[in-house]
């Protein structure tokens, strides 16, 4: 397909978020900003905290970690069904009993000031990595299958692309957010139950056929019972458990989102909707990968990993199928960048700057 043509898709993707942008922004004020005046649907958080959770990074990666680890990513799956109990039971509670804007002033009510922004202080730190990592993952895919070819450089991708972020979120923040991440993960999550139908169908197998032949091939083993291996299944719970409680739990970015619901019962159904929702979505994908490596040495693709999912679609499957994967692409980009944007502004103008 023409690059061209393609970068007109994105064109128009961007554009359909800023129209949510302007709908949903409008008399916005710091309370819309920084927690959605504390009125967001927990439905909506939830299913757009999907997008968020996932990233760029799930939707190259795991498909693509089937070929080395099989299913095993199910084993840190089981560890964050724990973890997010643990967060909605033990955590959100002292969230709201404290009616907390930014999450870590939690430790200047335990510990003190100078706690209270070093500890804000990581976060910033953290999530400016962690987001950078994962927009050079997605920007660089981008980059190879579209804007090379257009002769537009890496550097100047990656600034157009902060910019559109930066211009829908900037006057709505959370109150946006929320309903931006919805979109995408809707996008997002089409592009995944898409491609899952369309390579069963190139493979011409049912669902249970396709798990018995990645079954033969050990593409779909879940646990690990080697103990001194790094991905024994009891060490991957308790990983899975741990990356929950820091990455969700003690994160600005998602517990902003999920503190801007009304009510901390709404806000704990919000948690126990996304684990299930996870839980499903993340199965998917690691079946879309064994279905990628089933499918992969019949049209000749030799690529693993993170190279082998946009290798087979954008090389071998049809037009409509290259444009589902582009757009669910990029909504897999973005909520986890607009999140990292406002969740950096809330902490840095609140807990650094004391507004």
């Amino acid at each position: 397909m023409s690059p061209a043509l393609l970068f007109a898709i994105l064109i128009g993707y961007f554009a359909l978020l800023l129209g949510v942008a302007w709908a949903t922004s409008r008399n916005a004020n710091n309370d819309s900003f920084f927690i959605g005046n504390k009125s967001s649907n927990w439905m909506l958080v939830a299913f757009g905290m999907v997008g968020t959770t996932l990233s760029g990074a799930t939707f190259i990666s795991v498909p693509g970690a089937v070929g080395v680890d099989a299913f095993g990513y199910a084993q840190i799956l089981i560890g964050y069904v724990i973890g997010y109990i643990a967060v909605a039971y033990l955590l959100l509670p002292l969230y709201y009993r404290l009616q907390l804007t930014s999450i870590y002033h939690y430790l200047d009510v335990r510990l003190g000031r100078r706690s209270y922004q070093s500890g804000a202080g990581f976060f910033i730190i953290s999530r400016l990595l962690g987001a950078t990592a994962r927009l050079y993952l997605v920007v660089n895919i981008l980059q190879a299958i579209i804007l090379d070819s257009l002769g537009i450089p890496f550097w100047i991708t990656t600034l157009v692309i902060l910019g559109m972020i930066l211009m829908y979120t900037y006057q709505g923040g959370v109150k946006t957010i929320v309903w931006t991440d919805t979109l995408q993960t809707t996008c997002m999550l089409f592009g995944l139950f898409a491609c899952v139908w369309f390579l069963l169908g190139e493979l011409g197998m049912s669902i249970p056929d396709s798990l018995n032949a990645m079954q033969s091939q050990g593409l779909s083993t879940i646990f690990t019972t080697d103990f001194d291996s790094p991905n024994f299944f009891l060490k991957q719970i308790v990983a899975g458990i741990f990356i929950v409680l820091t990455m969700t739990g003690m994160d600005q970015e998602m517990m902003q989102k999920t503190i801007s619901v009304k009510t901390l019962k709404d806000s704990q159904k919000n948690l126990l909707t996304l684990t299930a929702v996870l839980v499903v979505v993340l199965m998917s994908f690691l079946f879309l990968g064994g279905l990628l490596y089933l499918y992969a040495p019949a049209v000749g693709v030799t690529a693993t990993g993170d190279k082998i999912f946009p290798a087979v679609v954008m090389g071998h499957l049809p037009a409509a199928v290259q444009i589902i994967f582009l757009i669910a692409l990029n909504s897999a980009l973005f909520p986890s960048a607009d999140g990292a944007i406002t969740g950096l502004t809330s902490s840095f103008c609140i807990d650094i700057l004391v507004i």
